[in-house]
């Protein structure tokens, strides 16, 4: 079992940033892959940033350049950078994480946490 908390979401202007951190409890928090997700208005769900157990990280492309996914296996923490932020980037963003790299890139993690909203106006 691992429980996911994230934090960090909230209201800023078009260009402006925001750091979101997810805090994991329960399990060998190195184990797992990790992603961050978010369901805009209306959309689907989307894979913004995974990060691999050993650290690899790979970004959306609609975020590329923007947004930077870290992890820190000593704090059982993960973060996502967004810089440049833009309307479109409004959405609730979740945390995820598996055992299993390829469950988080094709949007089937097993635990979830339970979201923090970032809402961009312009």
């Amino acid at each position: 079992q691992l429980q996911l908390v994230e934090s960090g979401g909230g209201l800023v202007q078009t260009g402006g940033s925001l750091r979101l951190s997810c805090a994991a409890s329960g399990s060998t928090f190195s184990d797992f892959a990790l992603g961050w997700f978010r369901q805009g208005p209306g959309d689907y769900l989307d894979l913004v940033a995974a990060i691999t157990s050993h650290g690899a990280a790979s970004v959306a492309d609609s975020v590329k350049g923007r947004f930077t996914i870290s992890r820190d296996n000593a704090k059982n923490m993960m973060y996502l950078q967004m810089d440049d932020l833009q309307p479109d980037d409004t959405a609730v963003y979740y945390c995820a994480a598996d055992r299993h790299h390829r469950a988080v890139v094709v949007n089937t993690p097993l635990y979830w946490g339970q979201g923090t909203q970032v809402t961009v106006f312009s």
